[in-house]
């Protein structure tokens, strides 16, 4: 039989799990720069030292919510695509992910917060993202080879032995960046005065990618 954990480990992982969602609602109001792990302390009726002993410090808390969110983006990405979606359909996928919580979307493609810097394991998980793009980018067409292309072929290493073609790997970088582009300006609200419809102008968007 499978080892089961103790009633102190399982104690200690829902006090943990507790903290990161009173730290979520925490973001959702201020911002992960205001992020106070005293204010979560009195919140949940413990004192600061109690609250250290389950996350050393602000950093190590802003990095579980990281690596949470982006853990969460990229196993959507990879069902989505294992279930049949097409670079289309993970761009949807994106978008529903991000407008569930858009303080999660801003944690990680948002203003750095100062002073923070993510561990690499975080960039690991970012690189799977990439990954699903790249896989569904290689079934369709490119264009003639372009300057950026050949510039790519000498700086690939930060997606590891990946076996995309260079004109590939420029698609899924396209569609990312002009993706984002257009899920931050909505997130932020920068459409609300213009009285657009987001979720065409994104289709809209996605469109023009998909063209070769």
């Amino acid at each position: 039989m499978p080892e089961t954990s103790s009633p102190r480990e399982r104690y200690r992982t829902q006090v943990r799990d507790e903290i990161k969602q009173r730290a979520r609602e925490q973001i959702a109001t201020a911002g992960p720069s205001a992020l106070s792990l005293n204010a979560i302390a009195k919140l949940m009726g413990m004192s600061g030292p109690a609250l250290y002993r389950y996350y050393a410090g602000r950093d190590d808390l802003i990095t579980e919510l990281i690596r949470d969110a982006y853990r969460s983006l990229a196993d959507t990405l990879r069902t989505a695509y294992d279930g049949g979606a097409d670079l289309a359909g993970l761009a949807l996928a994106v978008r529903e992910w991000a407008i569930a919580d858009p303080q999660r979307y801003f944690l990680m493609y948002g203003t750095p917060v100062p002073g923070y810097h993510a561990p690499d394991d975080v960039t690991e998980i970012a690189n799977e993202i990439m990954t699903t793009l790249l896989d569904a980018s290689g079934a369709l067409p490119t264009g003639p080879e372009t300057a950026f292309d050949r510039h790519l072929e000498t700086h690939r290493d930060w997606i590891g032995d990946h076996p995309a073609p260079t004109p590939v790997l420029h698609r899924a970088l396209s569609f990312w960046t002009r993706m984002h582009g257009v899920l931050s300006l909505e997130l932020a609200g920068h459409f609300t005065g213009m009285k657009l419809d987001p979720a065409l102008l994104f289709a809209a968007e996605v469109d023009n990618l998909l063209r070769p």
